[in-house]
């Protein structure tokens, strides 16, 4: 009798022993499964971390990718970009935390969806700032090419006009058909006597006609004349000056004339301020800045 009771205790003894070995190993697998869930949770966290840090690190160089285009931003695209580049320094100091609780780290994967989608919108905008810059650039430098046609054509055009101009004012210039240079002195009755000796010469008349030219201007003429002694001394004053074929000369004596295109001959009278001396004198005519021609006597 007494040998089933203590096999009796030791049996319940050995089942105590099993529910305490049961409810140690059950706590053990619960710790055991809560620490790996743990870990896994941890392990989680700490990569989606790294993830978000890599997209606002891409966002941030995005915005970079903008300012190194060199593009005049309006005020509102700079506006946005401080915006966004104070919300990337926020994510940043957030994500830097030594811990973070999920509903944070689901905060900032909002925020950084958020900035995806602004970071798109804003380089819509961006592109299309380009691309209005580009064309008008490519409006500009056609404006400037046509302008620059337009300066050619026009430079051009004077330089035509400035020839042909030139080559008029050459056409209208009257010229010498013929002339004749004679020595005459005065009787005292007035009447004139042609001489070819210096010692009797007293005047010289130059007698000339012009070619007929239809492009000379009719009217009033102002000719000018040089009259160069034997010893090719210019005889004229000082203070007699005009400018012909581009320069400032001295003349011995001018006159108006009347031109008509008429085939008339003129008559111009030069009384010499020196004796006349034996030799060959030369006689320039000039009008309209240009030399009409010249003619010569020769006294004895």
């Amino acid at each position: 009798m007494e040998s089933q009771n203590v096999n009796k205790g030791d049996r319940n003894k050995i089942y105590f022993l099993i529910i305490v070995i049961a409810a140690l190993i059950g706590t053990n697998g619960y710790l055991f499964f809560k620490d790996r869930k743990q870990g896994e949770r941890l392990v989680t966290v700490s990569t989606e971390k790294d993830k978000l840090r890599l997209e606002v690190e891409k966002i941030e160089v995005e915005l970079d990718k903008v300012n190194a285009l060199n593009l005049d931003l309006n005020d509102k695209l700079v506006e946005e970009q401080n915006l966004a580049r104070t919300k990337i320094e926020e994510l940043k100091v957030a994500l830097e935390k030594g811990e973070i609780t999920q509903a944070e780290l689901d905060k900032a994967q909002g925020q950084v969806e958020e900035l995806k989608i602004f970071i798109k919108n804003y380089n819509d905008q961006v592109i299309k700032l380009q691309n209005e810059n580009i064309f008008l650039k490519s409006s500009r430098d056609s404006l400037e090419h046509g302008l620059k046609n337009a300066n050619d054509k026009a430079a051009n055009l004077a330089t035509e006009n400035s020839v042909l101009n030139a080559k008029v004012k050459t056409a209208a210039m009257l010229k010498l058909k013929q002339a004749e240079v004679f020595a005459y002195r005065t009787k005292s009755s007035g009447k004139k006597i042609e001489v070819t000796k210096s010692s009797t010469a007293e005047k010289l008349s130059i007698r000339f006609e012009l070619i007929p030219n239809e492009l000379a201007e009719k009217g009033h003429h102002n000719v000018f004349i040089r009259v160069f002694d034997p010893a090719g001394n210019l005889l004229a004053d000082d203070s007699n000056r005009f400018e012909a074929d581009g320069q400032e000369m001295q003349f011995s004596y001018s006159i108006y004339i009347d031109y008509n295109n008429d085939g008339t001959t003129y008559s111009i009278d030069w009384a010499n301020p020196k004796p006349f001396i034996k030799g060959i004198y030369t006689v320039i005519l000039y009008t309209d800045g240009s030399t009409m021609g010249k003619a010569q006597i020769e006294l004895k």
